[in-house]
């Protein structure tokens, strides 16, 4: 008799990477053998695409050719610019990224290949326009208009100046190009894992990420940061550990707190906090930063569960101008780097991806003319 199946393949090894992986018990995470620590607050978004785009940290001169590349790339094509505005109108931030990616599929000059350099041409190109894509949605459907990139800024700082309208402080690019790097690429995730189920059909690479986009869209996958931030807002400051208490005594779940892989901290939460806590008190309001710690401190004594990237990532992007409902396209910006170095691997070493299946409905059923059954 076959083994019964594993509920949401736990524990099922469904492919091999070079890309990324997990040590959940020790709670450490590595892109392409760089520990996190040493690649967070060190590495640049831009380098750490690039070391998982085409396999290599860069040089000096591989990361200019690449941010040369990028700000090419950054120009979005004639059926994404017509459309924005109506999809702002029609369609909620995570289905409005689902609809323009596809339209930007229709706008890119290597749509029709899937060889290794026409796939890293719009790797390059989904990753620098992505950012784009969310800052020309918002200012659509707030009724202004986005500035324009600056070719001589960062990903994180153009983003930052385009969905603010200021320009941000130093130190502010820097946290949110370090949250940029920690949200790059995590393992066999649903969203990654879709995007290699459509691309071992040989699908296209914009095809892959439209499913990768409709999978991160999911409430149980996407979303938790969003979800944190409402409850945050959702509380008072003084009741905090009444209410934690009252939700889970309520059979409630705690968005941001738990993880599927780590069994200690998540190792990204740990940069996130200390973020966290510097950004709110460079803005002289600790009051958010304050309601996660204690939140922190309630739900490990209850539940015994430790935070993970989505809870402190919440207040770092409140805390960075950042609105609420943004929060899960803004991981989409960043996890592009790994969706599509994903279907580049994918592409490389290519199988059909197609797990078998336990039948468990009625069986020896006999057919019957219609008027008889």
């Amino acid at each position: 008799m076959a083994d019964k199946p594993t509920k949401g393949l736990a524990d099922v090894v469904a492919a091999s990477t070079a890309l990324s992986d997990i040590d959940g018990k020790a709670g450490r995470l590595f892109y392409r053998g760089y520990d996190i620590h040493d690649l967070a607050g060190r590495a640049t978004f831009e380098e750490t695409a690039h070391l998982l785009q085409r396999g290599k940290l860069p040089d000096r001169a591989e990361l200019a050719a690449y941010g040369e590349e990028l700000v090419r790339g950054r120009e979005l094509g004639p059926l994404v610019s017509a459309n924005i505005s109506e999809i702002a109108e029609k369609q909620k931030p995570m289905e409005a990224l689902r609809t323009l990616v596809s339209l930007a599929g229709a706008d890119d000059p290597d749509k029709d290949s899937n060889a290794r350099e026409a796939n890293l041409a719009k790797a390059a190109r989904l990753t620098a326009q992505q950012p784009l894509l969310v800052a020309r949605y918002h200012a659509a459907r707030t009724g202004g208009q986005a500035p324009e990139p600056d070719p001589a800024l960062s990903v994180a700082a153009n983003f930052l100046l385009q969905v603010t309208g200021r320009s941000p402080a130093r130190r502010e690019v820097e946290i949110f190009d370090s949250c940029l790097v920690l949200h790059a690429d995590h393992t066999m995730n649903a969203s990654t894992f879709a995007a290699r189920v459509c691309a071992a059909t040989l699908s296209d690479m914009h095809s892959a990420i439209v499913a990768a986009i409709g999978t991160l869209k999911g409430p149980l996958h996407g979303g938790a940061n969003e979800q944190v931030m409402k409850t945050l807002e959702s509380i008072s400051p003084t009741g905090v550990a009444q209410a934690v208490r009252d939700k889970l005594q309520a059979g409630e779940k705690i968005m941001g707190f738990g993880h599927r892989v780590y069994k200690t901290e998540d190792p990204r939460a740990t940069h996130l906090r200390k973020m966290s806590q510097e950004l709110a008190e460079a803005t002289g309001d600790d009051t958010y930063y304050r309601m996660s710690k204690e939140m922190e401190e309630v739900v490990f004594e209850t539940k015994g569960l430790y935070p993970n990237v989505d809870f402190y990532a919440a207040s770092v992007y409140h805390y960075l101008g950042i609105p609420t409902d943004l929060f899960t396209p803004v991981f989409s910006i960043s996890r592009m780097s790994g969706w599509t170095a994903h279907v580049i691997e994918q592409h490389a070493d290519n199988r059909l991806i197609r797990p078998d299946s336990e039948y468990i409905g009625e069986t020896d059923q006999k057919w019957k003319p219609i008027d008889e059954r």
